[in-house]
């Protein structure tokens, strides 16, 4: 079964799309389109968001399931390997998947990632410490960096 569900967020709504027993996609968006059916699968999801996002929850552990191509999944991979209130560089990231010379491929990944907040793309920044571009906005990001530095001591 392929579905989304809509949750109240704090950068809007959280649509969460789901196919099988598996997370596919977290999109922000501004309003709640109709025909969501929230699922326990979803709820889990949205509960540790919500978990993640009071400063309880570092990680995820819902099923999901990302789709992409390889670059893209290797992107992601490395993203995930982050720790919690640390920052890359794309050129960072580049240099770890061995294609050093690729960091506006890799921003483009990280735009392309279906599961922003689960696998952390907001903790890529550009060179020099800006904040670069993010699929959920920059207050977005700058929000959850803000937390993860807030929080990084306190699990």
């Amino acid at each position: 079964m392929k579905g989304f569900a809509v949750y109240d967020f704090p950068f809007g709504f959280l649509c969460v799309g789901y196919e099988d027993e598996c997370i596919t996609s977290f999109d922000t968006i501004d309003e709640a389109p109709p025909g969501g059916q929230r699922t326990p699968l979803t709820d889990r999801a949205f509960a540790e968001v919500q978990a993640y996002l009071s400063g309880a929850r570092r990680t995820f552990s819902f099923p999901y399931r990302l789709e992409g191509t390889a670059f893209e999944k290797s992107v992601w991979q490395a993203l995930l390997r982050i720790p919690y209130g640390e920052t890359r560089t794309y050129g960072d990231i580049a240099a770890a998947i061995g294609s050093p010379r690729a960091a506006r491929a890799v921003g483009r990944a990280c735009h392309e990632n279906p599961l922003i907040l689960v696998v952390p793309c907001h903790r890529v920044v550009a060179a020099g410490g800006r904040l670069g571009g993010y699929a959920g906005g920059l207050a977005m990001k700058e929000t959850l960096l803000a937390l993860e530095q807030g929080h990084r001591d306190a699990i």
